[in-house]
């Protein structure tokens, strides 16, 4: 009689009963602080950057100067006054002529391209004004397949010229291209001496052409409009050469100086006519305007 009074006991007791519920964590908790994503390190001199301050300092080191690449919309941004622009010729689209296939179909390179900047190509045509006087604005995106010269990108910036000239509004073109596109083959090579034409036809009219060079500008960029301006302007360290040092290098065997093919360099050689801080172009290019005989708007 005893031990069935005793299991039953037991039962009733449940001393070691796991609790199940889950641990609740303290209200007061303190929580982390997310800063992730706020800041951006200078690849120069590897300074630590707020990405509030380093947009408000024009996407410009504070400590050592060094210009980051920015985007073609934000370059007219920060060209233009208050911003404001309009933009024309943005339906253009490339298509693929050759089929061409390497580590990727160019077509899906394109798509790619389009979704990640939200242009349709490398260069982005403008109509606006620097500090009141009335300019045609053709800014090149590198974030585009390497700001690659393809055919409509000749396109676009021969209809920038055309506008300009029907207009009699200064052109100003930035480069920030790898070259020409390799994709587009012999058509892209083309647009060197289209574009080239073009500006020939804006000298015989005397509308004045100020070419910005930006970090880089190479290749077949380089080799054509960008070097054509009637005043040439770069920002400070600027990559701006044909082909790159290690070509030239084994080409020549010998051992390239320092800064070669940097914009202070070329600005020593007597290639480019000034090295601007990006604060600076659009006193300094209004200035230039003025200086050639462009009027400000007015009302």
């Amino acid at each position: 009689m005893f031990l069935p009074v005793l299991f039953h006991y037991h039962e009733q007791m449940a001393w070691f009963k796991r609790d199940k519920s889950p641990l609740q964590t303290p209200v007061h908790q303190e929580k982390r602080v997310q800063t992730e994503g706020l800041f951006t390190k200078c690849p120069n001199c590897e300074n630590v950057i707020w990405k509030k301050e380093l947009e408000s300092s024009l996407h410009v080191c504070p400590k050592c100067d060094h210009h980051f690449k920015i985007g073609a919309r934000q370059r007219l941004e920060f060209l233009l006054d208050e911003g404001r622009y309009k933009e024309f010729d943005a339906h253009l689209k490339s298509s693929d002529p050759l089929h061409f296939v390497d580590k990727k179909i160019y077509k899906e390179r394109l798509a790619k391209a389009v979704k990640s900047t939200g242009s349709n190509e490398a260069v982005v045509n403008a109509e606006g004004t620097i500090q009141g006087h009335p300019v045609i604005c053709a800014a090149m995106e590198y974030s585009f397949i390497g700001g690659s010269m393809g055919s409509v990108v000749g396109e676009k910036i021969t209809r920038a010229i055309e506008s300009s000239l029907d207009s009699r509004k200064p052109l100003i073109v930035v480069s920030a291209s790898g070259g020409a596109r390799m994709m587009e083959g012999v058509l892209s090579l083309m647009q060197m001496a289209k574009i080239s034409a073009a500006l020939a036809r804006l000298h015989e009219q005397r509308v004045p052409y100020i070419s910005l060079l930006t970090d880089p500008t190479t290749g077949g960029v380089t080799a054509s409009f960008a070097m054509l301006g009637d005043l040439n302007i770069a920002e400070p360290k600027a990559l701006i050469g044909f082909a790159g040092p290690r070509v030239i290098e084994q080409t020549i065997r010998q051992k390239l100086p320092e800064g070669f093919q940097r914009s202070e360099f070329l600005l020593e050689h007597g290639m480019v006519d000034a090295v601007l801080s990006r604060k600076d172009l659009p006193e300094f290019i209004a200035d230039w305007l003025v200086f050639m005989g462009t009027d400000r708007q007015t009302g």
